[in-house]
């Protein structure tokens, strides 16, 4: 009688245990087949966000999805998302949490604001749709206020515009051949427009289809050393250049318009 009663246990200890694991790979399953379906979720969410225009709420969105699903085969789709949210958000007039209201003063100048606010009159001027830097006392501006610092990654060939430590817009470059592009932590100390090339004693003008700095050029406290356009953007993403940062022309133009002078640049390898 033991003996049965024993096994008639042990048996029910088996189904038991057997519930539990078909049970349990149920919850697993339940788990798994819902995280898609919360991507999938937030992901709409986002983009019916974009098309209203809530560009602000579209990006936090975008951002949860990057750091909720970060081994989605969509995470690149939407970090650059996010990165091309933030610079319409940075050329808006739309507030951010890193931006402030600031009234005009008499006095005032685009320039000085800049200045103060340790930002570019470019920026001010696109961020706020002014096409002069014609300003009136009285009206109010939006000044982005949080300092940007610029990361490059010599064995990525990649460009890092950073707002602390958020990655605000990411650029192809190319770097110096022969890893020639110094390594250290520079700072950029002169901004120049159209610049000209002045090339082992020879001068070659803006207008030069030969004058490989492109249409911007920002000089690092290092002689010699900065980060500039490019006449071959084909080259892009490769280690071509005397020891400058190249990026695409309209890459260059856009970076130029938000970084002022004292903008920290870090390179590595």
């Amino acid at each position: 009688m033991n003996k049965k009663l024993l096994i008639i246990i042990i048996a029910v200890l088996a189904i038991a245990g057997i519930f539990v694991i078909f049970r349990s790979k149920k919850i697993d399953n339940k788990v798994q087949s819902a995280k898609p379906s919360s991507r999938h979720s937030l992901s709409n969410q986002a983009r019916q966000l974009e098309v209203k225009g809530l560009l602000q709420e579209a990006k936090l969105l975008y951002q949860k999805l990057v750091n909720d699903f970060p081994e989605s085969p969509e995470v690149m789709n939407w970090q650059k998302k996010t990165e091309d949210l933030n610079i319409k958000l940075l050329f808006s007039p739309a507030l951010t949490p890193k931006s402030i209201i600031y009234q005009i003063r008499p006095g005032d100048t685009l320039n000085k604001i800049a200045r103060e606010h340790k930002t570019t009159t470019e920026l001010i001027m696109k961020s706020n749709n002014l096409n002069s830097a014609l300003i009136i006392p009285g009206r109010k501006i939006k000044i982005w206020n949080a300092p940007f610092n610029i990361l490059v990654d010599k064995s990525q060939n990649i460009l890092l515009l950073k707002n602390g430590e958020e990655i605000f817009k990411s650029y192809i470059v190319s770097t110096g051949k022969d890893n020639c592009t110094p390594v250290g932590t520079f700072k950029i100390i002169n901004k120049l427009v159209n610049p000209t090339w002045f090339k082992a004693g020879a001068v070659v003008p803006p207008e030069s289809t030969q004058n490989v700095l492109g249409t911007r050029w920002m000089g690092f406290d290092l002689a010699g050393y900065g980060i500039h356009g490019t006449i071959e953007p084909k080259d892009l993403g490769k280690q071509v250049t005397q020891g400058c940062v190249r990026l695409s022309n309209a890459d260059v133009e856009e970076v130029y318009s938000i970084v002022p002078v004292g903008t920290e640049v870090t390179i590595i390898e």
